[in-house]
């Protein structure tokens, strides 16, 4: 059984300001990963729920002292801003996004060879949480986009990532290219992917340091952002379709990565 408001705690009956502005996570995974990660301020679930994973949550927010308050579900998905929340709701502070003054401290943090993920563009919230969410899983240290033209944090992309996006630092930065000039400088290798190209993925080395830069949905790779690349490789296809969704050609990428360097 869902548990009641604390005293002092009214249900809201109107959804606030922006979401993405107040630092809103939405569904169970991206919760919990906050939650653990200690950045909640308070939860919010619908009212009567009987999902016993929210009442989970619940339970521990309310071992660390976190305000937990019960919603009709309309006036929740109002507030997550997405209408598939799963019936729990967090707000948290906002560390997720960085800026180009932090990058030099993340890499510097970085024990052995950097893997950093630059997505050139990509629009699509629910693109970027699931490369985020394969970022994490393949042990990437940070996640770059351009603040211009290119999706942020949203709420459906923080559902997205699984609760990624409170692991994997997303760094906005607003000068791309010249955030991989400096990248270059720190002898960190630029790989692009391409279909333009008859470098195979699977014949290029890819160990050392390394950021893997993959564009946006429509238009692949800006012609600058190609022009600075070290390498430029495609991912073989067997089939009619002449390419794949950009968050599943970043996982294949990804893994070829990995599976290089665990050989190595």
């Amino acid at each position: 059984m869902s548990r009641k408001p604390r005293k002092g705690h009214k249900q809201r009956d109107n959804a606030p300001r922006n979401a993405e502005n107040e630092g809103i996570v939405a569904g169970i995974n991206p919760v919990l990963a906050a939650l653990r990660a200690g950045t909640v301020t308070r939860v919010s679930v619908t009212a009567g729920t009987k999902n016993s994973r929210v009442h989970e949550i619940e339970s521990l927010a309310y071992e660390r002292g976190i305000p937990v308050q019960n919603m009709d579900r309309e006036v929740l998905a109002r507030f997550a801003g997405i209408e598939h929340h799963q019936d729990v709701v967090a707000e948290r502070t906002l560390t997720g996004v960085r800026s180009d003054n932090d990058l030099p401290g993340l890499l510097d943090a970085v024990e052995g060879d950097p893997l950093l993920l630059v997505l050139d563009g990509v629009q699509d919230p629910h693109n970027l949480g699931a490369c985020m969410r394969t970022a994490e899983a393949a042990g990437v240290a940070a996640v770059i986009v351009p603040k211009d033209r290119a999706v942020g944090l949203t709420p459906v992309a923080r559902k997205a990532s699984a609760g990624a996006s409170e692991v994997v630092p997303l760094v906005q930065v607003t000068n791309l290219a010249r955030t991989l000039r400096s990248l270059k400088e720190r002898g960190i290798w630029l790989v692009g992917t391409t279909d333009a190209t008859d470098t195979d993925l699977y014949g290029q080395d890819l160990r050392g340091p390394l950021a893997l830069v993959m564009g946006n949905e429509g238009e692949g790779l800006r012609r600058l952002t190609s022009e600075l690349c070290d390498y430029l490789v495609s991912i073989p296809m067997a089939g009619v379709i002449e390419s794949l969704n950009v968050s599943v050609a970043t996982g294949v990428c990804l893994y070829e990565i990995t599976r290089q360097r665990r050989a190595d």
